[in-house]
């Protein structure tokens, strides 16, 4: 276990399916390029550069890499550093956060200690992003109860770039369009209607965090025709318009990664 009070966590990694993790220090997760998947408390997250998440030491979380990133995460011993203002909060990262933890990047897990000029850094960041965390974002997509509720949203997020049916989707998880509804509303506490676009805003966001396709590319891919439409979508749910969104993503310095970094994005206890 390392000796330092905080410590950086770096590496290149692939597209993965869920892991579970539980971190014995509080834990900024953050990637510099590409994407995550973030599960816990009954909600989800979309990670992408311009959003991070804290989590409190022993606080359990589920991750997928939705796409290759490269992380730099940092950790925090509960001994040295204070509790976060939640167990878990997903926020939008500051430009002064995103300099800070690339700053801190140099020092991983190691057991000689923290020079006084890096130990400032790390208490900068600890100071930014525990004031950051205060303020939550509100893109999340609550998670499911049921099988068919599940299975429904599967159904509806591969059929997203066209136009699913509902009354198709309840009869494909065995249930009536009424009573489908009725459970939308009491595991989500949305409509299908307003899960949906949210699906579609959570998965264009994805895809704006990376270079490539162009927003009115990824407008049609998540199922607008029209660009506008997607506009007013996309700002209702983040608060920003597709192109500051991506603007916002590309924005991150990139850290210096630990040579030869492991795959698995755990750290040692």
């Amino acid at each position: 276990m390392s000796q330092r009070p905080a410590f950086c966590h770096t590496g290149e990694y692939p597209a993965a399916p869920e892991q579970v993790f539980r971190m014995p220090r509080h834990y900024l997760l953050y990637a510099t390029s590409g994407t995550m998947r973030l599960v816990a408390g009954g909600r989800a997250w979309t990670l992408p550069p311009a959003r991070a998440a804290l989590i409190a030491a022993d606080e359990p979380i589920r991750v997928t890499l939705a796409r290759p990133l490269t992380a730099c995460s940092a950790l925090f011993d509960p001994a040295h550093y204070p509790a976060p203002p939640d167990p878990l909060s997903v926020f939008e990262m500051s430009p002064l956060a995103r300099e800070l933890v690339c700053a801190c990047a140099g020092w991983g897990d190691d057991a000689a200690p923290l020079p006084n000029h890096a130990a400032t850094l790390f208490a900068a960041l600890q100071s930014e992003t525990w004031r950051l965390a205060a303020t939550p974002t509100a893109m999340q997509m609550p998670v499911a109860r049921t099988d068919a509720v599940a299975r429904a949203l599967e159904l509806s997020e591969a059929d997203m770039a066209g136009t699913p049916r509902f009354d198709a989707i309840a009869a494909a998880v065995g249930l009536t369009p009424r009573t489908l509804a009725r459970r939308f509303d009491a595991e989500l506490g949305m409509t299908w209607r307003m899960a949906l676009r949210r699906l579609r805003i959570i998965r264009a966001a994805e895809m704006l965090a990376v270079a490539g396709p162009g927003v009115t590319e990824v407008a049609f891919a998540v199922g607008y025709n029209a660009l506008s439409a997607f506009n007013a979508a996309f700002k209702d749910v983040t608060g920003l318009t597709p192109t500051a969104f991506r603007a916002s993503c590309a924005g991150a310095t990139q850290p210096v990664l630990t040579v030869g970094a492991p795959v698995d994005m755990s750290v040692p206890r």
